[in-house]
């Protein structure tokens, strides 16, 4: 393939991007971005070089970068791989590509001390996470996932980051003719894998002992687990340990898991009214366990906004993550 036949027009660089025609316009009129070649008719054809320049652009813009110091930094740095690129075919490595022996590009340090943010400008960490999850920049995602929370903690970022990023990607399409349900689910895909190695990112306090579980399921009709696997790594941060059962468990299943690790607290999700079910609930609440004399019960945790405002009778009601681990934390055995 030739690399006229490879290049790509303005509107599926556009719709790559997340930005519009008019951007790309605006980003060579000003600043210099635009491709490398055009054809006869004048029209814009961008290369993968060409298109690398553009993701840079916005990557740092999305970490915050004004756009015209965002457009000198992309440009420095394609300069800067162009010419090692070339150096390194010919032989002729110069300082200024290489620097001291070993040092990355000066316009490389420059970036990245340019894009840390911190967690205090929220707007600014959804907006930055949006754009990548657009763009399907999974490398992009995940980079930042993992070092919000690293940095910072799961609960602040699952409430401040993961959660408005997700609302804002889902309302944005499902106002939209193009319903980029693939946005969506890249998103969650990486928000579910950043929580999965939560413990990876984080010194976890010293675990409990592993005798009185917390349970977590999904209603049997459910399959959002998201919120779940949020709670399940917060509460692993804690030292609580868990067993999770995961999307659409079958209520025999969950009474099965519950005879066998007699857990000192259930947690039933429900993301939508038509999942939930008071008589799943009232089941397990129900059940007991132990020598004679000394019988015990969990406590049950109807949880999401499928229970609507306020738990069934006699349940508990918890209004965010926060309240969930605060809880489950005191269930645990001293």
């Amino acid at each position: 393939m030739n690399d006229s036949a490879a290049a790509l027009t303005s509107g599926a660089v556009a719709r790559r991007l997340g930005v519009s025609p008019t951007t790309l316009r605006s980003w060579d009129r000003r600043y210099g971005l635009g491709p490398a070649a055009r054809t006869q008719g004048r029209h814009r054809r961008w290369t993968p070089e060409d298109i690398a320049v553009l993701e840079h652009m916005c990557r740092l813009t999305a970490s915050g970068i004004p756009p015209g110091e965002a457009a000198r930094l992309a440009a420095d740095g394609a300069r800067a791989a162009s010419e090692k690129a070339t150096a390194e075919v010919t032989g002729e490595a110069t300082a200024e590509v290489t620097g001291e022996p070993g040092a990355p590009p000066a316009c490389r340090s420059r970036r990245d001390a340019s894009t840390v943010l911190p967690l205090g400008d929220v707007r600014q960490e959804c907006r930055g996470l949006a754009r990548a999850a657009v763009r399907l920049d999974a490398q992009e995602m995940q980079g930042r996932l993992d070092s919000l929370v690293g940095e910072h903690g799961l609960v602040p970022v699952w409430d401040e980051v993961m959660v408005p990023t997700l609302r804002a990607v889902g309302r944005k399409w499902e106002l939209s003719d193009d319903r980029y349900v693939e946005v969506e689910h890249l998103l969650s895909w990486h928000i579910s894998t950043t929580l999965r190695s939560a413990h990876l990112l984080r010194p976890r306090t010293a675990p409990l002992l592993d005798t009185s579980p917390v349970l977590l399921a999904c209603m049997p009709d459910e399959q959002h687990t998201l919120p779940l696997e949020a709670l399940n790594a917060a509460l692993g941060e804690q030292g609580v340990p868990t067993r999770m059962l995961g999307a659409a468990v079958p209520l025999e299943a969950l009474v099965a898991a519950v005879r066998r690790t007699g857990p000192s607290a259930v947690v039933l999700w429900a993301q939508a009214r038509a999942t939930a079910g008071e008589a799943v609930a009232r089941r397990v609440a129900g059940m007991e366990w132990g020598p004679a004399g000394a019988r015990r019960r969990a406590l049950v945790l109807p949880s999401g906004p499928g229970w609507g405002r306020s738990a069934p009778t006699g349940f508990t009601r918890c209004g965010s993550l926060r309240d969930a681990i605060t809880l489950l934390s005191a269930s645990q055995p001293h």
